[in-house]
């Protein structure tokens, strides 16, 4: 049975680090929530780190760019693991061959093929057409208002082909403040679902989680995941990821399941148990919001 609590404080003091999601615990996509904010600022101005796990196809720069637009300042987080990183990594070591057909906005998205350092022998990456190309990758839908299934037809070729797609979002769906947005996640979770094989590196998978701790080692902090807490509204994300990765975890009720969970200021206490077993997870504790 989870835990409610009314504020990060009264749980803190038993972790050394956090693993904090962005959309829907920190920003709304839009701009910072101020309380999630403050929180994350006393944490760390107790002795405690604080690593940004996202979802995001973005490389840690561009994240951190898109921080500073949302009014996130730098004193609330120490590093940043987004899946962006770790599904690059994957791309340059050729997991979907050398000729990819790309899905995503390019505006945005483009980081994602900028050279990437940390490997030795990163294998040259040329986009090309679906005709033309070994495998996918997808950093998001060409239109996030757009039903998935309208990209059944390329799937049933890639499929075909024998390509595989290279997700690097796994989130289904996000809230840009009050509008609901496809992600890549719902394109991958069609293409396996149509038989295509999907590769993931994001929450809830391992990769992301490797390079979270990776990040912490990088700061000089070697914390067992006893001593680290998941954070953030993703029943199927953050959560299971968590629960997968044997880390205790703080459930954002507030977020993507505001409404079946009935979040105001605190979740409804029966709909978030009736929620919490519909949906097969189990956090350690949860809070409406972040703060």
């Amino acid at each position: 049975m989870t835990q409610i609590v009314s504020s990060l404080a009264e749980i803190s003091d038993r972790y050394k680090a956090l693993f904090v999601d962005l959309w829907g615990c920190v920003h709304n996509g839009i701009t910072a929530y101020p309380e999630a904010v403050a929180a994350l600022q006393t944490y760390r101005a107790n002795g405690g780190v604080v690593v940004l796990v996202t979802n995001s196809p973005k490389p840690r720069a561009g994240v951190t760019e898109q921080l500073g637009q949302f009014n996130v300042p730098s004193d609330a987080y120490d590093t940043i693991a987004t899946s962006g990183d770790s599904a690059r990594s994957a791309m340059f070591r050729g997991a979907v061959g050398q000729k990819v057909y790309f899905m995503g906005e390019w505006q945005r998205d483009a980081g994602f093929f900028e050279p990437l350092k940390l490997l030795d022998h990163p294998i040259h990456i040329e986009r090309v057409s679906l005709k033309e190309a070994e495998g996918i990758v997808c950093c998001g839908p060409f239109d996030p208002m757009a039903d998935p299934d309208v990209n059944r037809p390329d799937f049933l070729y890639a499929k075909q082909m024998g390509m595989k797609l290279l997700c690097a979002n796994p989130d289904i769906v996000v809230d840009r403040g009050e509008v609901r947005e496809w992600c890549a996640g719902a394109l991958a979770k069609l293409y396996t679902e149509m038989g295509g094989e999907s590769l993931y590196f994001g929450k809830p998978h391992p990769p992301i989680y490797d390079l979270a701790r990776r990040r912490l080692q990088e700061l000089g902090h070697d914390v067992p995941d006893g001593d680290i807490l998941v954070i953030g509204d993703g029943p199927h994300t953050d959560i299971l990821g968590g629960m997968g990765e044997g880390i205790d975890s703080l459930f954002i009720s507030g977020g993507l399941a505001a409404a079946e969970t009935k979040t105001s200021h605190h979740p409804h206490h029966e709909s978030l148990n009736d929620y919490i077993k519909r949906e097969k997870i189990n956090p350690t504790y949860t809070i409406g919001r972040l703060r």
